[in-house]
């Protein structure tokens, strides 16, 4: 798989909840959980459950940073 993204991080999915369009998928990346938002079509067609290897590809101008 190649992609423009630099920013991925391979993880083991820890669990997917479904809702009525969207999906939660959360993956432990060395010990820290990152979730995703992504539609329940993407969840059925990557195959995505618990157990399973995957990335999360974060694109820079989506990430936000804020401090107290």
């Amino acid at each position: 798989m190649k992609i423009s993204a630099r920013n991925t991080l391979k993880g083991k999915i820890v669990e997917v909840t479904k809702g009525a369009t969207t999906s939660h998928v959360k993956i432990d990346v060395g010990g820290t959980v990152v979730t995703a938002s992504i539609t329940n079509t993407s969840v059925d067609e990557l195959g995505l459950a618990a157990g399973k290897t995957a990335y999360a590809v974060i694109k820079a101008s989506d990430v936000m940073v804020g401090v107290d």
